[in-house]
């Protein structure tokens, strides 16, 4: 009986090994890309940028103010305060933007704010749409840099989007910024390396008009970004990594809002994993589009506590097969899937990640994956379908 088990193990290994090896050829690419100083390429195209916003009225104004100066005129900010029970609207209005009021609390989501907006523009259609978020903050000169460059290339321009720990932030934020700073930045920047496309991260993009105007917005997706993402490079449009364009925002305060945050992230993420990326690689495969296959693939790698976890669960199932049966292959193959998903941390780490969080922590984030467990169970259990605010403040 224990021998049947060896074809099931060996299975469940190479769908570990398969996104481990994606992980590990993304990290290595990201080492050898070399960044050159950003160039503004191309004529400067009559930019509108959309802004949703929910309940922002704490933090809009800053943003806004980092947005303004970078304007030209022609160009246009546009607020979409949607379903909002604060001010947002009126500090929008005050600092200077466009602000266009969306009350439609049937249907919740970013989603729906932005395909608002975008039915708002097409009075008056822009030659390309920016979309930020209302707690982000752009470096100077972004704006014309992702402008220039959609308009040039005729596609889709994603910049570097980063959260940032607020001070005195724990080891749990510091871990988690480093997660995110693999997924958002060493990994698209390892696809761009291989001349490849990436994943849309959810503020930051830019987006020809041709392309935004007709792309399925309106959707309650709790990960927006990278289901319209997926729905875009069906149609063969595919995104584009620009790392020398950085936008920042915080990670929640409160134990509360990074938990809503980190619960909204990855239940969405799975939920691709477990439906979209398949069907998208099987899209690439029927129109042999490797640009097309590496964004499924790339999507179908977990979130990295839950894939160092199952990586780490693996080996030691197939220890104990190893032990009870004598047969080791699936051992082997468990031990070099592991050793790729930690080499691949370690790398990003050395190369990116020595100014976030120390070695010894770093070490330690098996303790605190661990806390992370009842969002994976939740995702079993009782799976997060709707969209909700992460509460930022204390």
């Amino acid at each position: 009986m224990i021998l049947l088990l060896d074809i099931p193990l060996i299975v469940i290994g190479a769908l570990l090994a398969v996104p481990a090896l994606i992980l590990f050829v993304e990290i290595l690419s990201s080492l050898a890309y070399r960044a050159g100083a950003a160039q503004a390429a191309g004529s400067r195209p009559r930019i509108a940028i959309l802004m949703p916003a929910h309940d922002e009225a704490t933090g809009i104004r800053q943003s806004l103010q980092n947005l303004l100066p970078q304007l030209l005129p022609g160009d246009r900010l546009v607020v979409v305060a949607d379903n909002c029970s604060d001010d947002t609207a009126s500090i929008a209005a005050v600092a200077g933007a466009e602000v266009i009021q969306r009350r439609d609390p049937t249907k919740r989501g970013k989603g729906f704010a932005l395909d608002f907006g975008v039915r708002f523009l097409e009075q008056d259609p822009p030659e390309v749409v920016m979309i930020i978020d209302a707690d982000c903050f752009f470096s100077k000169g972004s704006i014309d840099i992702l402008a220039r460059t959609c308009h040039a290339r005729g596609r889709p321009i994603q910049g570097l989007y980063l959260n940032l720990s607020p001070e005195g932030a724990g080891t749990r934020t510091r871990i988690a910024q480093f997660a995110q700073l693999v997924k958002n930045k060493v990994r698209p920047t390892g696809l761009l390396a291989l001349g490849l496309p990436c994943p849309l991260m959810g503020t930051g993009m830019t987006f020809p008009w041709t392309c935004i105007r007709s792309a399925p917005l309106a959707t309650g997706h709790i990960v927006e970004d990278v289901h319209m993402g997926m729905d875009l490079a069906r149609q063969g449009i595919l995104p584009l990594f620009c790392p020398d364009v950085l936008l920042n925002s915080y990670f929640p305060q409160t134990d509360e809002g990074l938990l809503g945050q980190r619960t909204r992230w990855e239940h969405g993420h799975l939920g691709l994993i477990l439906t979209e990326a398949p069907m998208l690689l099987l899209t690439g495969l029927r129109k042999g589009d490797v640009g097309t296959m590496a964004l499924a693939l790339d999507q179908m790698i977990p979130p990295l506590a839950l894939f160092l976890m199952l990586a780490l669960l693996n080996i030691i199932l197939d220890g104990a097969f190893a032990v009870l049966s004598g047969r080791a292959m699936p051992l082997v193959f468990a031990a070099v899937t592991l050793s790729m998903a930690g080499l691949s941390v370690l790398l990003s780490w050395v190369r990116y990640g020595q100014q976030i969080i120390s070695l010894s922590d770093l070490a330690s984030a098996p303790v605190y994956a661990l806390r992370k467990v009842p969002i994976y169970i939740g995702f079993l259990l009782s799976r997060q379908l709707e969209w909700v605010r992460s509460k930022r403040d204390p």
